[in-house]
């Protein structure tokens, strides 16, 4: 079988950012990695659940909603897939740093994490989610197009 493009990216250089992964004709996957490859801590699941119900629901009511194909976590537990369709770069990466702020700015009932939306609702943590979201704001402040590209 061939190599998928994540496995060719040298994972022992990689830096936390946001990193175009894919470019499928209108559809950009977008890897926002959070940690280090390979260098524990590595994200709390809890945290990251919170992180996803709470980007997720930002984003799919945002201007930009009719462009959100998905974002889920990354099994490695360093960061997260957002998926986009015919939205710029430009626009993408206000919009991550707009759910992030959001994130980290966040008071009250955690969107969907109720028995009967959520399939583990127990496994939740907003103030870590806080934290994580503040830690990485730092990180893309000032994240522009031409950091997006995979360093090799």
């Amino acid at each position: 079988m061939e190599r998928i493009a994540s496995f060719c990216v040298d994972h022992t250089k990689l830096m936390p950012g946001i990193y175009t992964s894919r470019i499928d004709g209108d559809i950009v996957t977008y890897d926002i990695r959070m940690r280090r490859a390979n260098i524990p801590p590595f994200l709390p699941n809890a945290s990251m659940h919170t992180i996803e119900h709470l980007f997720a629901t930002f984003v799919r009511n945002s201007a930009y909603k009719d462009h959100i194909i998905y974002f889920g976590p990354m099994g490695c537990r360093t960061g997260f897939y957002f998926l986009t369709r015919a939205l710029s770069h430009p626009s993408a990466i206000q919009l991550m740093k707009d759910a992030f702020a959001f994130i980290a700015d966040f008071e009250g009932e955690i969107p969907g994490a109720a028995a009967a939306e959520c399939g583990n609702y127990l496994e939740h943590d907003l103030a870590g989610a806080k934290k994580e979201a503040q830690d990485f704001l730092t990180v893309i402040a000032d994240w522009n197009e031409e950091k997006l590209r995979y360093l090799s």
